[in-house]
């Protein structure tokens, strides 16, 4: 992939996540994390999140399913702060969370909920319902 993928890539992960998140990432990469960091760089977010298919909303509700669907806690923590910077309301979220609950199951969603309610009363997360 080209250097202007990866460019892309850097700046919508730097605007979807944070620079604070993809400065510790980077930061924090290694020999061993070094090539897996550049690949999640290149491949999710400068060849899949950069592309014009899907808004960041869309893309950041449908992040939010696959993640709660699958348990993966840690990610979820991190793309439900992506969603609220990507202007997913919390009216949404909790909707996107019933939808999982309806296909992927209780207590999954059960689970998701519990995070996303804890990351939502952080300071500056604009818990607001709208």
């Amino acid at each position: 992939m080209s250097d202007d993928i990866r460019d892309q890539g850097m700046a919508t992960r730097r605007e979807v996540l944070g620079d604070e998140h993809v400065d510790r990432a980077m930061t924090g990469a290694d020999t061993f994390t070094a090539d897996f960091q550049e690949y999640i760089t290149r491949s999710v977010w400068g060849a899949v999140w950069s592309r014009p298919g899907l808004d960041r909303r869309t893309r950041s509700c449908i992040t939010i399913a696959m993640l709660a669907a699958q348990g993966m806690e840690h990610e979820l923590v991190l793309h439900v702060r992506a969603a609220r910077r990507n202007g997913v309301s919390v009216n949404e979220i909790k909707e996107v969370l019933l939808q999982v609950a309806a296909y992927a199951g209780v207590p999954r969603a059960n689970r998701a909920f519990s995070i996303a309610r804890d990351v939502l009363a952080e300071p500056g997360s604009s818990a607001e319902s709208t």
